[in-house]
């Protein structure tokens, strides 16, 4: 009797153990096809076959690069044209592109990109930062942009930089894509709050992730990560072997058809000035209400500014910053056509830091300065000592969409400034050796 219960246990527990070995079985079969299916989306997503250009999954030529160049402090990795852009493609076969436009972006900032792509019409290059967290996100929010908003891939290329620790992953975690197409299924348009929205609706749907993503970063704060501007902003500009480059933040829009007059102001005989190798094109940087309409040209935006719906760059923060512009002189100047010319110089005086037009020659921005305070101004007192004129054009301008206010900065903003003080302080002593025959100083 006791032998026969003791049968009976041993076929239970075996019946038991070949379930339990079925059911792994099982599962490792499923982990293996679910593990396949992922790096075949992955492969759709990121490395195309040549099956044309369509708005779907393998369209263009992505290849993401095994590895990348270090910067020259060794903290960040930078992942140059990883789309694999036409532009960046022409613009290296033949040498003599005249005007680009540069900038730099955290993947919470993405979604103002297509906007800038129609204002701008010409060659673009963005520098995007990815942190730990959100290597993945940027780059399928790269890949969406192009595939899914017109004229984006023929113009922009991409540098992704991110900290040297970071590699490319062989292909997503599992439920990635999932949760980006169930973002663009759920968009909600009270998430498009830009005074100039999406036009395209399949980009307007690609952008929905993105305007999500913005709500949960305030500026440049970004966890444990420290956003380089400076290090993006000249990644951005050597991205594109261009003559003339435009360097502007990716929350800026330039005015209306300003890559086509500022071509035309260079090759006319009367525009460009004969030092134009030492002139800095400075474009005055206003900023226009949340709820406004963004103004395409100058008449535009004089009657907004009349009405007080728009004022100059940083009148809340820092006025200094932009004063010696001198918007009222600027503001009032005479209709000149629809063309650019330069209006007036004005000479370089503390603490201004105007965006301008430079050749693509002029000395990089110091990548020592990180988040916020000093990053700009650097460049621009280093170019008033090593001998440029600052040129202001008359009918060029840039617009920030809605006003600069204190209370939308993270609190360690004042901290990051206290900072980049001190730096910037040595900096200035470095320039004195940098160039010991300019009788200019900052």
């Amino acid at each position: 009797m006791v032998r026969l219960r003791f049968s009976l246990f041993q076929a239970v527990l075996g019946a038991l153990l070949l379930v339990a070995a079925l059911q792994l079985l099982y599962l490792a079969l499923l982990s293996g096809i679910h593990g396949r299916q992922q790096r075949r989306r992955y492969s759709q997503l990121f490395e195309a076959r040549g099956r044309g250009p369509g708005p779907g999954p393998g369209a263009g030529g992505w290849r993401l690069p095994a590895d990348a160049g270090l910067d020259a402090s060794g903290r960040y990795r930078l992942y140059r044209d990883v789309s694999r852009s036409p532009v960046a493609a022409r613009a290296a076969r033949s040498p003599g592109l005249e005007l680009s436009l540069a900038t730099h972006s955290s993947v919470h900032n993405l979604h103002q990109l297509p906007a800038l792509v129609r204002r701008w019409q010409g060659p673009l290059a963005v520098a995007v930062f990815a942190p730990a967290g959100e290597l993945l996100p940027a780059l399928l929010a790269l890949r969406r942009l192009e595939l899914y908003c017109p004229g984006l891939r023929d113009t922009v290329t991409f540098t992704l930089v991110t900290p040297s620790r970071l590699r490319l992953p062989p292909y997503p975690p599992g439920g990635l894509d999932g949760e980006q197409d169930e973002a663009e299924a759920h968009w909600d348009p009270g998430l498009d709050s830009d005074s100039e929205p999406e036009p395209h609706p399949p980009c307007r749907r690609a952008l929905a992730p993105l305007h999500r993503l913005r709500l949960q970063r305030r500026n440049y704060a970004l966890g444990n990560a420290s956003y380089p501007n400076n290090l993006l902003r000249n990644a951005a500009r050597a991205a594109l072997a261009s003559r003339y480059v435009l360097l502007i933040d990716m929350d800026m829009l330039p005015s209306g058809g300003l890559h086509a007059h500022f071509l035309e102001l260079m090759s006319s005989p009367r525009g460009a000035p004969p030092a134009a190798d030492r002139t800095l094109f400075v474009l005055p940087a206003l900023e226009i209400r949340h709820s406004r309409r963004l103004p395409w040209d100058k008449a535009e935006l004089q009657r907004l500014y009349q009405v007080a719906e728009v004022r100059p760059f940083y009148s809340e923060l820092c006025p200094r910053c932009q004063a010696p512009t001198n918007y009222s002189r600027w503001i009032n100047l005479p209709a000149g056509g629809p063309g650019l010319r330069v209006a007036y110089t004005q000479p370089w005086t503390d603490p201004w830091e105007p965006f301008y037009i430079s050749r693509a020659t002029v000395p990089p921005y110091d990548e020592r300065f990180e988040q916020y305070g000093f990053n700009r101004i650097s460049q621009a007192c280093e170019l008033h000592v090593a001998g440029y004129t600052f040129a202001v054009l008359d009918n060029a301008f840039l617009i920030h969409k809605g006003f600069k206010l204190a209370s939308e900065f993270h609190p360690q903003k004042d901290e990051e400034n206290r900072r980049n003080r001190i730096l910037f302080r040595q900096f200035k002593q470095e320039l004195k050796l940098k160039y010991p025959d300019s009788p200019r100083r900052c």
